[in-house]
């Protein structure tokens, strides 16, 4: 699955580097999947460039200003699309000078960071994993779209197992995913639908046997 998926994304050109969004919600497996599918990519000869949304956070007063377990500020309040866009997706994208940052926020310390400004060859591929990156405000800034499907139990299933690791109290973390992660998930599939504009889905509900299908061109 990952020498098909690897090949899918290699065969797409482009005069600037291949901008490729990994979408899926939270417990998917899509920053395992852009790990996996990095070195195979390199393999390929193509410089990879690795990013996760989650380094493009907003500050937590503003993540959380409608209220802690609010899934519309989940969904909304997150993230700096405009980091996202300016700071790296743009600079990769059509017209671009090709020099970019992975990171504009450190969330441990709740604070902007200067990040060095890296410079992209032309042939490179970009693999962003992040939650709701096909949302509108970053879906034209993607050249190929990957959605990681899986069931909701099996989701849940992995952000108690993610809980119980961590050492957070596991109850009280699975309430905050109940009324604000799972709902706010919910509300980004249900006003966009990725899965149906995605160039590929690994359905990854057993992750010893994902399934991968492309979307049918035309």
């Amino acid at each position: 699955m990952l020498e098909r998926l690897a090949t899918s994304i290699a065969a797409v050109r482009r005069d600037h580097p291949v901008r490729v969004a990994i979408d899926g919600v939270d417990g998917a497996g899509k920053t395992i999947l852009a790990d996996e599918l990095a070195p195979r990519l390199a393999a390929l000869g193509r410089q990879v460039i690795r990013a996760s949304v989650d380094s493009f956070l907003r500050p937590r007063a503003e993540r959380y200003r409608r209220a802690p377990d609010s899934p519309e500020g989940y969904y909304l309040d997150s993230h700096d699309l405009s980091a996202v866009r300016d700071a790296l997706l743009r600079p990769l994208g059509p017209g671009g000078d090709r020099h970019y940052r992975v990171a504009t926020f450190d969330e441990h310390r709740d604070t902007a960071i200067d990040s060095p400004i890296e410079a992209a060859a032309v042939e490179g591929i970009l693999l962003f994993d992040g939650i709701f990156a096909q949302r509108p405000e970053l879906a034209e800034c993607f050249d190929y779209r990957i959605f990681v499907a899986v069931d909701p139990a099996e989701a849940a299933r992995r952000e108690r197992q993610r809980a119980q690791a961590s050492g957070a109290p596991v109850e009280q973390a699975m309430t905050r995913y109940q009324r604000r992660y799972e709902p706010g998930q919910r509300l980004y599939l249900n006003s966009v639908h990725p899965e149906l504009s995605a160039d590929a889905v690994v359905e990854n509900s057993d992750p010893q046997a994902p399934k991968l299908t492309f979307r049918a061109s035309g």
